[in-house]
């Protein structure tokens, strides 16, 4: 892709100097597109790379004996996300699944109170998120148990309430519902408003995300 780039430029840099008739001012326009767009393309392939090997040392991190087949396709999905979704980052995305899921990238892990997969969420979220995924509901052990699908959901879930509720009330909506959220807004985020659990998530998915944002990995 760079030796093609290089070649657009060249070609570009020669009909620049050769005059301007309409027919040359054509294929300069033509050759300006196709370089700026192989830039973009090589930007975003770049991005994806670097958000790939981070996402990989972090699955790793946690949890080493994840299939290598799986842990390249959560890689993926992560970065597609952050693609989809210009509220959420690799980094932020990342950050909820390693607090989620009790720092154990376990795809089946089940919470107390039967939240799934990476992401926790309840199977009645699940299927109601589901229906905009186009994702056919079976059972949350179907579908949330697939990282794949869980990622899709939750990061879906997660964007729509950050976008509601900013980062913080958008954190506290996901952990502790949107009622109680929107709540702890209203009263300028008085103490004692959010379950205690709500209270100390924010902090600590925030600190991961600090963590992750600042590391090279």
């Amino acid at each position: 892709m760079k030796s093609l780039l290089n070649s657009s430029l060249i070609l570009l840099s020669i009909f620049s100097l050769c005059g301007c008739d309409l027919q040359r001012r054509q294929k300069l326009d033509y050759l300006e597109t196709t370089a700026n767009n192989l830039s973009e393309v090589h930007l975003i392939d770049l991005s994806r790379q670097q958000a790939h090997q981070k996402v990989m040392q972090i699955i790793n991190r946690f949890n080493p004996e994840m299939a290598r087949e799986m842990k390249q396709a959560v890689a993926d999905e992560i970065f597609e996300m952050s693609v989809k979704y210009p509220n959420l980052d690799v980094d932020l995305i990342c950050a909820t699944i390693t607090h989620e899921s009790g720092r154990s990238w376990n795809p089946q892990v089940v919470s107390n109170a039967g939240a799934m997969g990476l992401m926790q969420i309840m199977p009645s979220t699940g299927m109601w998120l589901s229906k905009y995924e186009r994702i056919k509901w079976t059972n949350g052990e179907e579908i949330l148990f697939n990282p794949i699908y869980n990622i899709r959901l939750g990061s879906r879930y997660l964007s729509a309430l950050i976008e509601t509720y900013d980062i913080e009330g958008g954190l506290a909506a996901y952990n502790g519902g949107p009622r109680r959220a929107k709540r702890w807004l209203a009263s300028n985020k008085a103490h004692g408003i959010l379950w205690s659990e709500t209270q100390n998530y924010i902090p600590n998915v925030l600190k991961l995300y600090d963590e992750y944002k600042s590391s090279t990995l």
